[in-house]
């Protein structure tokens, strides 16, 4: 049952990794396992190495965390193996209801992970303005154009990574900023197309490696500060997540759209305001107000099963 519920958490991180917006991170956080999934990660050191070399398998297994490891990460590739169609679908045909539900999920986790916060000094107000103000300039970038060079997915992993285990900042969203969200998380993990999924897929390795040890070292000498910070990039994803958005498409000199692959190419998301207050806008708070009992249903889950 240990397992099952830690492979249950893994595709509860996969499901937000896939969403632009959503981070795997804040899910780790909220289910508890966000500490201990850091250090797992930073065990892959020169001593694990060595247990590798030396066939001391059982003492590997045990300081690398690896059945934890096995089902959180099982459990996270399901998630996005499996939930990658079913999103493309559910954005195409009911993008307002699908951006409420992702909304109230996400803004209700503001609240759940700041609580753990133990005390709100006046540093730790300060780095959680910081962080919502980090995580709001990132959501008005404007997104690059699709490259696949090598080189350039390589970068993609590295960067998506490290945004997918920082609560706040989701992998998804940076993919988008960087141009290859459509290409990676739809198009290539839909095709199993591995000249793009392989790059991505060592970039995201090395940036994990490199990444978690600093994330572990601050985090246990800076909690507090870590913890309101990370909740203020949650604060500013939300931005990202408004169900009401205008595509805003890349046009040439003459004001025609231009196609890249038969497909326009997205160049910002402009948030507007409902045009009345429809069915529509009371379904979508039904599906934010679903979100939000979401996460408190995963936080009491966390709680019982600690």
């Amino acid at each position: 049952m240990k397992y099952i519920s830690l492979v249950l958490k893994g595709i509860a991180m996969g499901a937000a990794n896939v969403i632009p917006g959503v981070s795997g991170g804040t899910m780790a956080l909220i289910t508890g396992i966000f500490e201990r999934l850091i250090d797992a990660i930073k065990s892959f050191n020169m001593h694990a190495i060595k247990l590798l070399f030396s066939f001391k398998l059982k003492e590997l297994a045990k300081y690398i965390d690896l059945y934890f490891l096995v089902a959180v990460f099982g459990g996270i590739a399901v998630a996005i193996i499996t939930l990658a169609r079913l999103f493309d679908y559910l954005f195409t045909n009911y993008p307002v209801y699908i951006w409420a539900y992702f909304f109230g999920l996400v803004l209700a986790s503001v609240y759940f992970v700041g609580k753990t916060v133990s005390t709100w000094k006046t540093g730790v107000v300060i780095t959680f303005i910081i962080g919502t103000t980090i995580a709001v300039i990132i959501s008005v970038m404007n997104p690059a154009t699709e490259n696949s060079g090598i080189l350039y997915l390589l970068l993609c992993g590295v960067v998506a990574i490290c945004s997918m285990i920082l609560p706040g900042l989701s992998g998804s969203f940076v993919l988008i900023l960087m141009g290859n969200y459509q290409l990676v998380m739809i198009d290539a993990v839909n095709d199993r197309n591995l000249e793009i999924l392989i790059p991505v897929g060592i970039g995201a390795v090395l940036g994990l490696l490199a990444f978690s040890h600093i994330l572990s070292w601050v985090f246990k000498r800076y909690r507090d500060q870590t913890i309101s910070l990370l909740t203020g990039f949650i604060l500013g994803s939300l931005s990202v997540l408004w169900p009401w958005q205008k595509l805003i498409f890349m046009k040439d000199a003459a004001g025609e759209i231009i196609l890249k692959k038969g497909e326009p190419i997205v160049i910002k998301y402009e948030r507007i305001l409902p045009e009345a207050f429809n069915s529509e806008v009371i379904y979508a708070i039904l599906f934010a107000i679903a979100g939000i009992i979401s996460i408190w249903a995963i936080e009491k889950a966390a709680e019982i099963k600690s």
